[in-house]
């Protein structure tokens, strides 16, 4: 009788890692995230600031959380509840659409295009910051009157 025995060998090889190693690791990556999100807050509050500045706004109220939001809001024609109602998982979508008309309608009052809301949309930092150091003049009555999208004919 032919017995045939096939035969495998897997090799494993494991590498462990000094747990003190690994929690340096961590504690880097953790530090490194809080160091970012801190700088991009204080960046968009200074930014903020000087936009509401532009919009008759204190520039202080850029640096409290819940409130700047409101306020971005206000300015932008919209409620501003709206930004409380952000951390409700289901109805943050709702208060991110409320954001984006607010962010459309400002761009408008410092005449700029409605077109100019998409960057505002993805890129929002570069919105922002665009906003607070150009010349434009603030002009409330300017998001009043929706623009027409047929030219007059002469």
């Amino acid at each position: 009788m032919n017995d045939y025995y096939y035969t495998t060998s897997y090799e494993t090889t494991y590498t462990s890692t000094d747990p003190a190693v690994a929690a340096g690791i961590a504690a880097f990556f953790i530090f490194f995230y809080l160091v970012l999100i801190a700088a991009i807050y204080v960046v968009s509050a200074i930014f903020l600031g000087k936009l509401f500045k532009k919009a008759g706004v204190p520039s202080w109220i850029a640096w409290v959380p819940f409130y700047n939001s409101w306020k971005m809001l206000e300015i932008g024609g919209q409620q501003g509840f709206w930004a409380v109602l952000a951390i409700i998982p289901i109805v943050s979508i709702v208060s991110l659409v409320f954001h984006f008309i607010a962010m459309y309608h400002i761009g408008l009052k410092l005449g700029k295009s409605g077109a100019f809301v998409v960057l505002g949309i993805f890129l929002p930092i570069v919105w922002l910051i665009w906003l607070a150091v150009d010349k434009s003049k603030w002009n409330e009555k300017a998001a009043g009157a929706a623009p027409s999208l047929h030219k007059p004919v002469a």
